[in-house]
C-alpha cells in the first residue's frame, strides 16, 4: 500500500471517527435509476471476484442521491451518488455545507434517452424534437401565434403521425434524466417549430422564452413519473397509446414489450451514441467520498473495477447493457487511481 493511500486513510479515518466509532463493511451507493442497472452488475461481480462484501445499491433518482451523498462524512452516509447529470454547484455547495469537501468524479460513459412504447401500439416509430414539443410543450407556434397547446392527437400537426391521442409518461424533476430531456428535446424543438423566435418576437427575454419552452402542458396529457423506469414501463403496459421516456439500457432490456422510435431519422444504439449522430444522448457519472476511501472496505477497490477496461471498455459486460464506453476511460481511471478531486 502507498504512503499516499495510507496518509489519505489516516486523514479520512479521523473525518469519520468524530460521528462512528466503527465503520462499516459494506459500500453503499444511491442515486439515478439510470445508473442503477450498470451499478448492480458492477456490484454483484465485485462481491463474486473479491474479499469484500457486495456493495448495496439503490435508486431513486440522481438529485435525491446527491442530497443523501451530500449529508455529511460518517459510516451512517452514503458513499457513492450515482447520478446521469454533472454535479451542480448547489450540490456541491449543499455537500461544503455538510462537511463533505473532496468529490472525486467519475464519468462511466454514455447512455442514450430513448421514446419507447407498446410493441404492439400504434405506429410510434419516428419523431422529430418538434413533434415531442408540438406535443406535450404547454404552449406552441400555430398559424403564427404563440397558443395554449390545443393538439389531442399526433395527427393533428403532423400528418405522418398515428391519429392516436397524446399520452406521455415523462421522468419527474428528481430524475437526471428530465434535464437532457427539456434541453435536448422540448427546448430543440421549440427552436425547430419558430415558437422560442416568436416568443422573444413578442417580448420575452431569452431566460424566459426557454422557461416557456420547456414548460410542459398537464390535464393528464402529460405525466411525471418520480419513480424509476420500471414505473413508465408499468404506465406504458397499461396505455396502448401510451409513450415513454426511457434509458437506452432499459429499454433494451424489455424490447419483448418495446419498441422505440428514430429521433430525426436516427435510431438509438451504441453506435450512433458513440459517433454522435443521435441527438439525445448524455454522460454518466458517480461521485466518490474521498473522506471514505480507506475506511469503508473496497471503496476505491469497488470504483476502479467498475471503470476497468474490462467492465466499462468496448468489449466489457456493461456494453451489453446499452453503455457506450467513453473513449477518455483511461484518464478517468487515472483520476481515480490518483484519487483526483473537483
Amino acid at each position: 500500500m502507498s504512503s499516499l493511500k495510507i496518509s489519505a486513510s489516516v486523514l479520512a479515518l479521523t473525518a469519520i471517527s468524530a460521528t462512528a466509532a466503527v465503520a462499516r463493511d459494506n459500500v453503499q451507493v444511491a442515486g439515478s435509476s439510470t445508473v442503477l442497472p450498470y451499478a448492480s452488475i458492477v456490484a454483484e461481480a465485485f462481491g463474486e471476484n473479491f474479499d469484500f462484501p457486495t456493495p448495496v445499491v439503490e435508486s431513486g433518482g440522481s438529485s435525491a442521491g446527491l442530497k443523501r451523498f451530500c449529508e455529511g462524512v460518517g459510516e451512517n452516509t452514503i458513499d457513492i451518488a450515482n447520478s446521469s447529470r454533472p454535479i451542480r454547484e448547489s450540490d456541491i455547495a449543499l455537500c461544503t455545507e455538510n462537511g463533505v469537501n473532496d468529490i472525486i468524479e467519475v464519468r462511466i460513459g454514455y447512455d442514450g434517452i430513448v421514446f419507447a412504447s407498446q410493441i404492439d401500439g400504434p405506429a410510434f416509430t419516428a419523431f422529430e424534437a418538434s413533434d415531442i414539443f408540438n406535443a406535450l410543450g404547454e404552449k406552441v407556434l400555430v398559424d403564427g401565434a404563440i397558443v395554449e397547446n390545443p393538439h389531442t392527437q399526433w395527427a393533428d400537426f403532423n400528418a405522418e403521425l398515428p391519429a392516436a391521442d397524446i399520452l406521455a409518461f415523462i421522468p419527474g424533476t428528481k430524475h437526471g434524466t428530465r434535464e437532457v430531456f427539456e434541453d435536448k428535446v422540448l427546448l430543440q424543438g421549440c427552436e425547430d417549430t419558430g415558437a422560442m423566435e416568436a416568443m422573444m418576437a413578442g417580448g420575452m427575454s431569452e431566460d424566459d422564452a426557454e422557461d416557456a419552452c420547456i414548460s410542459v402542458r398537464g390535464n393528464g396529457i402529460t405525466v411525471d413519473i418520480d419513480g424509476d423506469y420500471t414505473e413508465t414501463l408499468a404506465r406504458v403496459d397499461s396505455n396502448p397509446n401510451g409513450i415513454g421516456v426511457f434509458g437506452l439500457a432499459f429499454y433494451e432490456n424489455n424490447t419483448d414489450s418495446l419498441k422505440v422510435a428514430t429521433i430525426g431519422g436516427v435510431e438509438p444504439k451504441t453506435e450512433t451514441i458513440a459517433s454522435g449522430e443521435y441527438p439525445v444522448s448524455r454522460p454518466l457519472f458517480f461521485f466518490i467520498k474521498k473522506a471514505h476511501i480507506g475506511v469503508i472496505p473496497g471503496l476505491k477497490e469497488f470504483a476502479e473495477f467498475f471503470i476497468s477496461n474490462d467492465i466499462a471498455g468496448p468489449s466489457g459486460p456493461l456494453s451489453d447493457y446499452g453503455l457506450v464506453s467513453d473513449p477518455e476511460l483511461s484518464a478517468t481511471q487515472d483520476a481515480v487511481a490518483n484519487e483526483d478531486t473537483l
